[in-house]
């Protein structure tokens, strides 16, 4: 019933700018913390950022000071600010969020990817 609509990949030359958002919507009270994931091809997935309910932020090594992520003032959305792009960031990026429902049940949901693709 929560679910998440990640938008804004796309192709994007290197050294460019994207922004990507994550819209929670659903029987939601809360959301304890959004964030970002990605997995390129061939590989596993990783951890890009993460924002908490208190504003906290982390940022996978890879990506530290070149992505920065944001909330909205109804915290059912985040945003992922891409800057400075390489090729290796290359990848499906998954949108994460552990919620708690209406009911007070807690749950971990992803979104179903957007691709983002860095070329010349």
């Amino acid at each position: 019933q929560v679910r998440l609509v990640e938008s804004g990949g796309g192709l994007v030359q290197p050294g460019g700018s994207l922004r990507l958002s994550c819209a929670a919507s659903g029987n939601i009270f809360s959301i304890n913390r959004m964030g970002w994931a990605r997995q390129a091809p061939g590989n596993q997935r990783e951890l890009v950022g993460m924002i908490a309910s208190g504003g906290n932020t982390n940022y996978g090594n890879s990506v530290k000071g070149r992505f920065t992520i944001s909330r909205d003032n109804a915290e059912n959305t985040v945003y992922l600010q891409m800057n400075s792009l390489k090729p290796e960031d290359t990848a499906v990026y998954y949108c994460n969020a552990m919620v708690v429902e209406t009911s007070g049940r807690y749950r971990e949901i992803w979104g179903q990817g957007t691709l983002v693709t860095v070329s010349s």
